[in-house]
Parts: C-alpha cells; structure tokens; sequence
C-alpha cells in the first residue's frame, strides 16, 4: 500500500479481504489504532464499497471522536470485541473473518483448533514447525457485541494466540500493526483449509509426523502389534 493512513488501509483490506472470501455479504470487520485513536469500517455495509469517509475515528474508551456524515452508517458490532484486543495485547489491528474455513474448523474440533508440523505455522508469531498452535473456539451469541466478555476469557486462558475462534461464525484475528495482523490473519487460515481438508482425507492436523512415526515404532498405526 503506498499510502498507509488508518483509513486508506481499512478500504483497501476490505476490497481484498472480500475478494478472499473473508468480508462477503456485509461480514466481517477491521479496526486500526495509531496512537490513542481507533478507526473503525461500519457496521452492516458492502465491505468491498467503503470509501475513506465511512470511517469512523474513536479514543480508546470507545467514545466516537468523528462519525461519517451518512447518518444511516453504525459504529461496527464488533467494537467491543476489537478494543479486547487493543486493551489485551496492545494490537495495532484486529480484523474479523468470516471465512468458510474459519467456521468449519469450530465444528471439528470442540474448545480449541489446534495444529502442528505445517510449515505455514512459522508464519505466526511466537511459533515454530514443532510447536502445537491452539487457538481457542468460544461459542457464538445472537449479538456480536454479546461475545466480548467470552472472547476475554478466551484470551486470558491462551495468551499465545493471536486468534479466536467464534463457533459456526468466524475468528478475530490481531497483530502489532495492520500488516502483522494482516499476515497473521492469512497463516490461520491457510491452517483452518489445511485441517479441514486433512480431515476429509481421514488424517489429523492436531497429530505431526514425529507422533505418527513414534506410535510405528511400538506397533501402533502402520505397525504391527
């Protein structure tokens, strides 16, 4: 991106993130902090349509500082949920996915995904191809809003993720600025579609090679007893 303005970034990762499946049907959202201020797309719109002056500027206490002057446009839903993020871990970005992969991932597995020995793992931050990625899965509620207290928990309890998943709805995905989370944001979801395909190829993501060749070894799977 040549220019990199809070707001410039939100309609620009909009138009791609809507493109990649992520922000379809007014889904979805991304909000970016530069220094005490938070920007935020609106709540319920064509995501790929946004222009510069649908955004709106809050303070960290997430009173609106500028509004658009389209009356009909709405601070997002997922406000409360991006400011668990920025007072949590200090995020530069959050962006919310509703990607088909981040929802069937919380449908195979029950409180938390998890992965191992993919090498798209050392694109997160914090994790190398050995390590065991867990993300956490909270259940959904009928207002998104409704979700921010559970997704605090969630937070708490894996302070290593830079992601939560929202069951049968999408994941909340953050990082130190829009470029981080951006690229944090495409590493989960390369390994949601890795273990959902796997899974219909009868093999699991949770379980690496190192696990499979161990259990050979004692005549478990592939081996002889």
């Amino acid at each position: 991106m040549q220019q990199t303005s809070p707001r410039r970034v939100i309609t620009e990762l909009s138009r791609q993130f809507y493109t990649q499946g992520w922000a379809t049907g007014t889904g979805g959202g991304i909000s970016v902090r530069e220094g005490g201020r938070v920007f935020m797309a609106p709540s319920g719109v064509q995501k790929e349509r946004i222009r510069e002056e649908d955004i709106f500027e809050l303070d960290m206490d997430g009173a609106i500082v500028s509004a658009p002057e389209d009356a009909a446009l709405k601070v997002s839903e997922c406000s409360s949920l991006f400011y668990n993020a920025f007072r949590m871990r200090d995020a530069g970005a959050v962006l919310h996915s509703h990607g088909m992969n981040a929802m069937l991932v919380t449908l195979l597995y029950r409180d938390v995904f998890e992965c191992t020995e993919i090498e798209m793992i050392k694109g997160l931050a914090g994790h190398g191809y050995f390590d065991r990625v867990q993300v956490p899965i909270i259940d959904n509620t009928a207002r998104e809003c409704d979700l921010a207290e559970r997704m605090a928990e969630a937070m708490e309890a894996y302070p290593a993720s830079h992601a939560v998943l929202v069951r049968r709805h999408g994941v909340y995905v953050w990082g130190r600025d829009w470029a981080h989370a951006k690229t944090q944001a495409e590493c989960y979801h390369y390994l949601f579609e890795a273990a959902v395909r796997m899974r219909q190829l009868g093999l699991e993501a949770s379980v690496g090679e190192v696990h499979v060749r161990a259990v050979d070894a004692v005549g478990g799977v592939g081996g002889k007893r």
